[in-house]
């Protein structure tokens, strides 16, 4: 981060973990930080609330039938832990937003920047290890079944916990609480002053393993997976269909445009394109409301890859059942055992692709 005139005030713009050289005004850049102050502070608690939730939910039913799980519930399990580690982050950045300042000291800028980016690659990266799944089991299921054992799935699972947590490890060790340089009573969490390596790291990480790799997974597997279920005989391929297009259509709406904000604000940064006080207020103000929607992706996982399976609404409801008292009353046992018997016949495709 740049030192600026006396006259100028350097602007922190905390929300995306790195730093940027500041060529406006602080006039053209109050009207963002007071968006962010009444945009995201609500907006963040919405996310925790209802990721916190759904995903809650989805870990209470899979511990619950651990004894019957597959590598299908492993991964879900994984999937909700992962959006869970990471909108627990969340609180902490909505604070920081509405202070405009770092309060809880050097240990946490780290321990927080780190888990948040290990959440985030840890759920994108099981969702490409589902993704996968699905296509091996679909296209090519003579051949995976035996290999798709308990000890497969834990030694994939520590893998992909490995992997996110050596991605994410700039964050624990080099980002920290340092003075603002125009008021130093005032803390920001970010990486080290001048490190544009760190930085173009952090674009490269999300930009490539965040979107461009797990969406050409996606495009490419299920693009194979949709021709093989329209081949079989089950009265529940065109729900799945629409599932499997639904999955890679809200991953592409949340997270593109985001990768693409901050990809132009890097390029303006390197003076590659024009960067007058207008289009450089509009890109920051574009990063703040694309990634406000990116995060709620965690949100919305329960729903795209567990609740929409019938076998596991099935349990979900139970346990409902169970935890909350007069929930379920308007469902007669009548109607659950018949919705039950209704859903067998096509579990096995449901939990294949789910």
């Amino acid at each position: 981060m740049s030192v600026e005139n006396t006259s100028m005030t350097t602007e922190y713009d905390y929300s995306f973990f790195y730093e940027y050289n500041e060529t406006c005004p602080p006039d053209d850049l109050s009207s963002v930080k007071d968006f962010k102050q009444v945009f995201l502070t609500p907006l963040y608690s919405l996310v925790f609330i209802l990721g916190f939730i759904g995903n809650a939910l989805v870990v209470c039913v899979l511990v619950k039938h651990r004894n019957q799980s597959n590598l299908t519930d492993i991964c879900l399990f994984n999937l909700a832990l992962s959006d869970l580690l990471f909108i627990f982050t969340l609180p902490f950045y909505s604070h920081y937003v509405r202070v405009s300042r770092w309060i809880f000291g050097d240990f946490m800028c780290r321990l927080i920047s780190g888990s948040h980016q290990t959440g985030f690659f840890s759920s994108i990266f099981f969702m490409v290890v589902m993704t996968l799944d699905r296509y091996m089991i679909i296209v090519h299921a003579h051949r995976v079944a035996r290999y798709r054992t308990m000890r497969a799935a834990i030694i994939l699972t520590v893998f992909v916990w490995m992997l996110s947590l050596f991605v994410s490890l700039p964050d624990f060790i080099f980002t920290e609480a340092m003075k603002n340089d125009s008021d130093s009573q005032r803390f920001e969490c970010d990486y080290p002053q001048n490190s544009t390596v760190w930085e173009r790291y952090d674009l490269f990480t999300v930009n490539v393993l965040g979107l461009v790799i797990p969406l050409l997974v996606m495009v490419g597997c299920y693009s194979r997976i949709i021709p093989t279920l329209v081949t079989m005989r089950t009265t529940k391929k065109h729900r799945i269909v629409k599932l499997i297009i639904c999955i890679v259509v809200v991953f592409f709406l949340l997270w593109a445009p985001y990768n693409i904000s901050r990809f132009l604000k890097f390029l303006q940064d390197r003076n590659i394109i024009p960067s007058d006080h207008t289009w450089y207020k509009n890109v920051r103000m574009s990063i703040t409301v694309t990634e406000a929607f990116a995060y709620t992706h965690c949100c919305l996982n329960p729903i795209i890859y567990a609740f929409v399976g019938q076998k596991f609404m099935r349990r979900a409801l139970q346990l409902l059942k169970k935890l909350v008292p007069g929930y379920s009353r308007g469902l007669s046992d009548s109607s659950f055992r018949r919705s039950s018997v209704m859903s067998r016949s096509s579990e096995v495709t449901s939990t294949n692709v789910m």
